[in-house]
C-alpha cells in the first residue's frame, strides 16, 4: 500500500488544489463521504483556515489557511522518499502534458478559428487522439496513485470524464470549473507541483 494521508489533510489539500469548491466537489476529489468533508471544513473554519462564501456557496482557504497548508503538507510527506515515489513517473507525465496541451488547442481551434463542433469527423479524430493519450497516461498516473494514495482518485476521475467526452459532451474536454478532463488533469499537475515543491515557472510547464 502506498503512502497514506489523513482524511482531514486530504480535504484541506483538495481545497488548496481547487481554490474554490463546494463540499460536493471536495467529496468527489477525495472520494470521502460528503458529511465527513463537511465536518472537516467545519473544523478548519473554527481554526480560521477556511471560509465559506455564501454569495457563491463555495469554500476557500483564508490567507492563514494557505500558510498553514505548507506546514500540513510537510507533515503529510514526512518520511516519504519523493524521488523514489514520483520522479520517474513525473518525467513521463510532463511529456504527456505537452501532448495534452496540443490536444486542447486542437479541440478549441479548427483551421485557426474557434471550433464550433459542427465537424463531427474533426471532433472524432481529436477525441481518438485524446483516448490514445489517456491510454498512455493510465499506467503513469496509476503508478503515482499507488505510490501516494491521495493521488489515486485522479485516474478514476479522468477515466470517467473521458467517457463523457466520448459520448459527445463537448464541454467535458476543455471546459473550466465544470469537472472536465482539463480540470482533472490540471488539478493533478498542480498537486504534483505542490507535492514535489517544484517551481512551476522555472520548470516552464503549464
Amino acid at each position: 500500500m502506498g503512502h497514506r494521508s489523513t482524511p482531514h489533510f486530504r480535504t484541506f489539500h483538495a481545497l488548496r488544489i481547487k481554490g474554490f469548491a463546494t463540499t460536493k466537489t471536495l467529496a468527489e476529489m477525495t472520494e470521502h463521504d460528503p458529511d465527513h468533508v463537511a465536518d472537516h471544513l467545519g473544523g478548519f473554519s473554527s481554526d480560521g483556515h477556511v471560509q465559506f462564501r455564501e454569495n457563491r456557496e463555495l469554500w476557500q482557504l483564508t490567507p492563514e489557511g494557505r500558510n498553514a497548508h505548507g506546514e500540513h503538507l510537510a507533515a503529510d510527506l514526512e518520511g516519504l522518499d519523493l524521488e523514489a515515489a514520483l520522479s520517474g513517473a513525473y518525467t513521463q507525465f510532463i511529456d504527456l502534458n505537452t501532448q495534452f496541451k496540443e490536444l486542447c488547442g486542437a479541440w478549441q481551434l479548427r483551421d485557426g478559428e474557434p471550433n464550433d463542433h459542427t465537424d463531427a469527423a474533426y471532433d472524432r479524430e481529436v477525441i481518438e487522439r485524446l483516448t490514445a493519450m489517456h491510454a498512455d497516461a493510465e499506467p503513469v498516473v496509476g503508478e503515482m496513485g499507488e505510490a501516494i494514495e491521495r493521488l489515486g482518485p485522479y485516474l478514476r476521475r479522468l477515466d470517467a470524464v473521458l467517457g463523457r467526452v466520448q459520448q459527445g459532451e463537448t464541454t467535458m474536454f476543455t471546459g473550466v470549473m465544470c469537472g472536465s478532463y482539463h480540470d482533472a488533469w490540471m488539478e493533478l499537475h498542480e498537486d504534483l507541483i505542490l507535492t514535489q515543491g517544484i517551481d512551476r515557472s522555472a520548470e516552464g510547464s503549464f
